[in-house]
């Protein structure tokens, strides 16, 4: 995997694992406020937990995070236990899953500030292995871990506590003095020792300890905090058998937070601790299209401007104010223009999203169908519009299927025609100006063309005594229902699938090419625009009607003769330097009335690309401009040939021709 995807991973996990935290934050509140006012835990909030904490731990091991994964692991065990009913809601569960989801927020923290100090999740962890093991918690101090005797921290009162706590947050020396006494005298040696002490410290508790006979007397420990360093000093001691061990505390209260674990109720909260990890926020993509409507309509607000300016100046000539308003005009169009830029571009999504998605089919389909494929990836940070990258999913899915169960041959098939035994397919991206080209290439056995020609012929597509090229054969794969399978598998094999790409791609404005090569593979190419919100057009006149025609579908326009057009088979073209164009009047497609047949120079607007490209008869070019696609509705969105509406500066409304469906009819017509 490539760094700079491997980073995208990680701002994307950054981003989800922030909105997981936010949930599990919700649902331990909701969990503790209903505690608090005497009812019992939702379940619906347990199970939320659950999912949130389950999630986070995929994610996390998916980008190598294994302290989050471990951690959300242990509170993805601890959440099973509670809806299991193994285990019952209570203080000390929730202090132990508010303490790992602070935990859970510092290490995603520290991911975006490499420099803090690496953060130790073992003592949490170890905590919640000991509840989940039936270890009670509360009878374990808050201070566990703080290197003070265990079995002396289980006597202490909250007082003391709390005296250690605080004398261990000023990093004051902590020491254990271990005093024996004489029986007989133990009270007046402890009293006498415990005012030597103070002269240095505070002693904070002190406790006696069995084990002793009644001969060796009575031992006491006596643990002791001090701002000194006690053990530079030279101590003579009131008793003789009185010894002192400094307790390491260091780093005990930053690495384990055991300030939140003495009284996570009311100790004053950590606020930059609660700071966003990230600076990214999720928009529905509808607020989005929302605001892209808004901008849309400044756009041709701000043509209907362009034209009143230019209007003015044709009535009252070049004048101050005229020059302002045209000042004024450009600064608001590059303004508009710039925000039109920007909202483009926070649409944009990398293709590699759907990339990911077929990788998984691959694998899966593959392993189903014992057809080993190696799948190359390349371009996958290309971007196209959050919109057509889910569009154009379907489409991609279909082709990556007929590859796996049409195009490559199996192992034994390949290993004879000197193959490797896994196939290969690759799958590209690139940008090429204001369009994408996706590829989707395979090293299999190419398309059969005269099983195609057979099959068409059986289903009286193609003309039995018309010899057709291999561009015309490889259109009939994209006829609904058309398959030269001879079995239905559950992959392919029904005649649906190509018809689908076929229309989901001219939705989107884009074109599908083929190229085969018998015994070598075959090569899809699909040509995106970026995105269909703003395009620029070339708006055309026919007859009376006015239509805007999208420029990244048109590749030149020229002046041509009437008496040059030709008539072969039925249909009419012009040579276009060494390339034989043929021409579709729209007119004829529509069935409109116009006058009666042009002479002299008529225009020919080439739109389509490589093989599938025809020239459209038009009588005048009226220049281009930016527009935005208008739905038709239910009723005229179903009119082949129309992709929708649009409103010029003028204020007129026009129809936007759906260029792949014109390019569709004229190859159908010319069959």
């Amino acid at each position: 995997m490539s760094v700079k995807k491997q980073d995208n991973l990680l701002k994307d996990f950054m981003v989800e694992a922030e909105e997981i935290i936010e949930t599990v934050d919700q649902n331990l509140y909701l969990l503790d406020s209903e505690k608090d006012n005497g009812g019992e835990p939702s379940p619906n909030a347990i199970h939320s937990l659950f999912r949130a904490v389950h999630t986070l731990k995929g994610s996390a091991g998916m980008v190598g995070l294994m302290p989050v994964s471990t951690l959300s692991h242990r509170m993805e065990d601890l959440l099973d236990r509670l809806r299991l009913g193994k285990l019952n809601w209570n203080i000390a569960v929730f202090d132990l899953l508010t303490e790992a989801t602070n935990g859970l927020r510092t290490l995603l923290k520290m991911m975006n500030s490499p420099d803090q100090k690496r953060l130790d999740i073992t003592p949490t962890v170890t905590r919640i292995e000991k509840m989940l093991t039936g270890e009670a918690l509360q009878d374990e101090s808050p201070l566990s871990g703080s290197g003070v005797d265990p079995e002396i921290l289980k006597t202490f009162t909250e007082y003391e506590s709390h005296r250690l706590t605080e004398n261990i947050k000023k990093t004051f020396h902590i020491y254990e003095i271990r005093a024996q006494f004489k029986m007989d005298s133990f009270d007046v040696d402890l009293a006498r020792t415990l005012e030597q002490i103070k002269a240095f410290g505070e002693v904070i508790a002190s406790l006696p300890v069995t084990g002793l006979s009644l001969n060796e007397g009575i031992m006491f420990k006596i643990i002791v905090a001090s701002k000194e360093d006690l053990a530079q000093k030279e101590i003579k001691w009131a008793g003789e058998n009185i010894q002192m061990v400094e307790v390491k505390t260091a780093g005990f209260l930053n690495s384990t937070g055991a300030e939140k674990s003495v009284s996570p109720r009311t100790h004053e909260e950590n606020f930059d601790s609660i700071k966003s990890v990230t600076q990214t926020v999720r928009v529905d993509i509808s607020k989005l299209d929302t605001l892209m409507n808004i901008v849309g309509e400044l756009v041709l607000s701000k043509s209907v401007i362009h034209q009143m300016a230019r209007t003015l100046i044709e009535q009252y000539g070049v004048t101050s104010i005229g020059v302002d308003f045209q000042k004024t005009l450009e600064s608001m169009g590059k303004k508009i223009g710039d925000l039109q830029e920007n909202l483009i571009q926070v649409r944009m999504t990398p293709v590699g999203q759907i990339f990911d998605r077929l990788l998984r089919m691959v694998k899966k389909i593959s392993r189903e169908i014992n057809k080993p494929v190696n799948i190359h990836i390349s371009g996958e940070e290309t971007a196209l519009d959050k919109s057509m990258i889910e569009a154009i999913a379907d489409p991609l899915m279909h082709l990556i299927r007929n590859a796996i169960d049409h195009g490559l041959e199996v192992k034994e098939e390949r290993s004879k025609a000197g193959k490797s035994e896994a196939g290969n397919i690759h799958l590209r991206a690139c940008q090429k100006g204001n369009q994408v080209l996706i590829e989707v290439e395979d090293d299999g056995q190419g398309i059969e063309l005269q099983a195609v020609y057979q099959k068409a012929i059986e289903k009286k597509l193609a003309d039995p005594k018309r010899d057709y090229s291999p561009k015309e054969l490889i259109d009939f794969i994209f006829l609904p229902g058309f398959s030269t399978s001879k079995k239905v598998s559950d992959l392919s094999g029904r005649g649906v699938g190509l018809d689908v790409v076929a229309k989901n791609i001219a939705r989107l404005s884009g074109m599908v090419d083929v190229s085969t090569d018998p015994g070598r593979g075959t090569k899809f190419s699909i040509t995106l625009p970026i995105t269909l919100i703003i395009i620029r057009a070339l708006i055309v006149k026919i007859g009376m009607e006015t239509y805007a025609l999208p420029l990244n579908s048109v590749s030149e326009s020229l002046i041509a003769d009437a008496g040059d057009i030709q008539s072969i088979d039925q249909r009419e073209v012009i040579q276009l330097r060494d390339h034989t164009l043929s021409l579709l009047r729209l007119e004829e497609l529509f069935q409109m009335k116009l006058p009666p047949s042009r002479k002299g120079s008529l225009y020919v607007i080439v739109i389509g690309s490589a093989e599938k490209r025809i020239g459209l008869i038009v009588d005048d070019i009226q220049g281009q401009q930016e527009i935005v696609i208008k739905s038709l509705g239910n009723i005229l969105g179903t009119m082949a040939g129309i992709a929708g509406a649009c409103e010029l500066g003028n204020k007129k409304t026009i129809l936007v021709l759906d260029v792949a469906m014109l390019i569709e009819a004229a190859l159908k017509k010319n069959r």
